[in-house]
């Protein structure tokens, strides 16, 4: 199970690192266009939409490469993200939902099918590793002992037994 974990992870990597190359190319690209045909909107520069442009291209390129990344930490160690990282990839993937949402009126349902794909591997990836927590028996190991109780909570009396719940 675990490999099959690490390879869901990495091919999430993967498609995050060649979706961060095509958005950034594709910005690059927009902003070129709109620099040689001196495109304006509202009277803006169009020397000034390029350089937004490429400001664009460089922030969601890092934003999807940070993705992949934190993607990639899993798929070598093995062990889910926490904290920060967790909130990054599941921020991606709530911004792969909306975009494939706005793909289907836009772009079309080819456009939709990809972006629903990395959705799901960043989705399957965050499930399948869950909260990090440790897992008590894995591979020919023996579960911790129970731990004293919590501070404060009195001891349990010798031969004691809760009562059985019902349902």
């Amino acid at each position: 199970m675990a490999g099959r974990r690490r390879a869901v992870a990495a091919a999430g990597a993967v498609v995050l690192v060649l979706e961060a190359a095509l958005l950034v190319g594709l910005n690059l690209f927009l902003g070129k266009v709109a620099d040689a045909q001196q495109m304006s909107l509202a009277g803006i520069d169009p020397h000034a939409m390029t350089v937004s442009a490429v400001i664009g291209a460089v922030l969601v390129g890092g934003y999807v490469l940070a993705c992949a990344l934190v993607l990639l930490r899993t798929a070598v160690r093995d062990v889910a993200p926490h904290g920060f990282l967790r909130v990054l990839l599941i921020s991606c993937a709530v911004v792969h939902g909306v975009l494939g949402a706005f793909c289907v009126g836009l772009v079309g349902w080819t456009a939709f099918a990809a972006m629903m794909v990395v959705l799901g591997l960043i989705v399957w990836s965050l499930t399948w590793y869950g909260t990090g927590e440790p897992r008590p028996a894995e591979e020919g190991r023996r579960p911790a002992e129970p731990g004293p109780p919590p501070s404060g909570a009195p001891p349990a009396p010798e031969g004691f037994s809760p009562p059985p719940t019902t349902r």
